[in-house]
């Protein structure tokens, strides 16, 4: 698994917006590409080096890389599940544009995602409850471990200074529907939601989820779906989503030193029906008997809340209110502004 390092985890780095002509963009399977060459210039991040199917961007600070006809895709080390598989496009290894629009722009710059609200309030959401307790293991239940990480992360971000909401403060069941209405109530706020997973018994680490783009298949299906095109609420937060997520499973990540599985879209009902800004993360497999063990322990329990608190400060510094800036879009970025900013680890709270 990658190290990470201070400088490679959440840091914000200013990168300049140029005018060199239009955008390439090239048809592959009915959708549009962009080549990397062309991101790699917009991005300053060099030439395109290519080994095989291997691809990389990267300067001192900062690197993208990926392979072609595979959907992991790296920022700085952090792993990312694209919507569509790096592909080869007339021989020119090439990213989706709604990729690129929709992950690349709003992580790399978020800076720029305009109407994003200052974060006042955090709506902490522990998964399942009352009859429903989620995933178990010989140490425990998920609906308990997930409860303690939230009171442990409310007291840490109330410290703070935020305000903090909880879907469930005690083992009570609460409907998915809910708790989606309740995060949408709440103004200047961000939704959270904490699970476990569960699965083989070699299946482990980490993972975070954040809403699908509208039209782009869930990972929690097989293949695309009707559904996939329907309008969700939360589609209208797309980009303040990944920006979020990116900041939760970057802290995430290098606090637990668990095994990265990635940024992964699906449409949960809590992400789909909420219009605040939401992601789900996953604290690793209470069917593993190595990740139960370390889940079970209080300090992984207060790491995790530590975690929440660093990405909801991350998040904020990185995505303040801006003015004059336009939202990120299924369009491609625009040139003609200056002073992005990334989400990566040197501004990490320690």
């Amino acid at each position: 698994m990658p190290r990470f390092t201070p400088l490679l985890l959440l840091l914000l780095l200013a990168t300049r917006a140029f005018a060199v002509g239009d955008w390439t963009l090239l048809k592959y399977e009915g959708r549009d590409y962009v080549p990397l060459s062309n991101v790699g210039a917009f991005y300053y991040l060099g030439p395109l080096q290519q080994s095989g199917n291997n691809l990389i961007l990267r300067t001192a600070n900062r690197s993208l890389r990926g392979q072609i006809g595979s959907s992991e895709f790296y920022i700085n080390n952090l792993k990312f599940i694209l919507s569509y598989p790096v592909a080869d496009v007339s021989g020119q290894p090439s990213i989706s544009r709604m990729d690129l629009t929709k992950l690349l722009e709003p992580v790399l710059r978020p800076s720029r995602i305009s109407h994003s609200a200052p974060v006042e309030a955090i709506l902490l959401d522990p998964g399942h409850g009352g009859h429903d307790s989620g995933a178990l293991s010989l140490f425990g239940s998920e609906k308990n471990y997930a409860l303690d990480v939230a009171l442990r992360a409310r007291e840490l971000l109330r410290a703070a200074g935020f305000r903090v909401f909880m879907t469930r403060s005690s083992d009570r069941f609460v409907p998915l529907e809910e708790r989606a209405a309740m995060a949408s109530r709440l103004p200047n706020a961000l939704f959270i939601s904490i699970h476990f997973n569960a699965s083989g018994n070699d299946a482990t680490g980490v993972e975070t989820f954040t809403l699908a783009p509208r039209g782009v298949p869930s990972m929690a299906n097989d293949g695309p779906a009707l559904s996939d095109f329907a309008p969700c609420a939360g589609n209208v937060r797309d980009a303040e989503n990944i920006a979020l997520a990116c900041a939760a499973h970057a802290t995430l990540v290098c606090n637990s030193a668990m095994f990265d599985r990635g940024i992964k879209r699906a449409r949960f009902v809590v992400l789909r029906e909420s219009a605040t800004p939401g992601v789900l993360i996953e604290g690793g497999f209470l069917s593993n008997p190595n990740d139960a063990r370390r889940i079970a322990t209080a300090a992984y329990r207060q790491q995790m809340a530590i975690s929440i608190l660093q990405a909801v400060q991350n998040y904020r510094n990185a995505v303040g209110p801006r003015q004059g800036l336009p939202v990120a879009s299924n369009s491609a970025p625009a040139r003609n502004s200056t002073g992005p900013t990334v989400i990566t680890p040197s501004t990490a709270t320690q």
